[in-house]
């Protein structure tokens, strides 16, 4: 039997293209996007949020997920990028795109999912967990997979890791999404 290619939403690939053309090498990878799009689709009527815009990459696959009720704010502190996002975009009331600090999203919480890409993840991260709504999705990328307990990055304990993995507000696990990648996803645990 062939290999047959995954479709891929013809926004995601509109910003891959846009990505490229800009020379903006920094966009999330398919594999992560995949685990974006489900995160958000199974959350259908949820508020969404992602710090780091870019190019646009990480919220094409966001968008990808969303229902009809669900609203996705997404935050880049690049005024021209944000603006071209903004203007791919310009046709869906669902989608706000903010420029600025990722401190702007704090006023559109509680979310249901949160992809962390930009600001909050390594200089809050407390205050990104509590942008969570009770059961919201946290989705963290760009980690380096490590097989020890504690993981490792660079030899050292990677503290931002076990931060994640083991904050008691968390449900969470780490996944990899390539040879070289892995992502951690937490559940906001509900208030006992």
């Amino acid at each position: 039997m062939g290999q047959v290619g995954r479709a891929v939403p013809p926004r995601v690939a509109a910003a891959e293209r846009a990505a490229s053309a800009r020379g903006f090498t920094k966009s999330c990878l398919p594999e992560v996007g995949r685990l974006l799009a489900l995160a958000v689709a199974a959350k259908p009527g949820g508020v969404v949020a992602e710090s780091g815009t870019g190019a646009g990459v990480g919220t094409a696959w966001l968008h990808s997920g969303l229902g009809p009720g669900a609203r996705l704010f997404t935050v880049e502190r690049d005024e021209e990028l944000a603006r071209r996002v903004a203007g791919d975009y310009a046709d869906d009331e669902r989608v706000s795109v903010l420029t600025g600090d990722w401190r702007l999203l704090e006023r559109h919480a509680p979310f249901d999912v949160f992809f962390c890409d930009g600001g909050g993840k390594r200089d809050d991260p407390q205050a990104v967990i509590d942008l969570l709504a009770p059961g919201g999705l946290l989705l963290l990328d760009d980690f380096t997979p490590s097989p020890e307990w504690p993981p490792r990055f660079e030899g050292e304990v990677d503290e931002l890791r076990v931060f994640y993995l083991t904050h008691p507000d968390l449900d969470a696990t780490e996944v990899l999404t390539s040879p070289a990648g892995s992502v951690v996803i937490g559940a906001r645990r509900a208030r006992r």
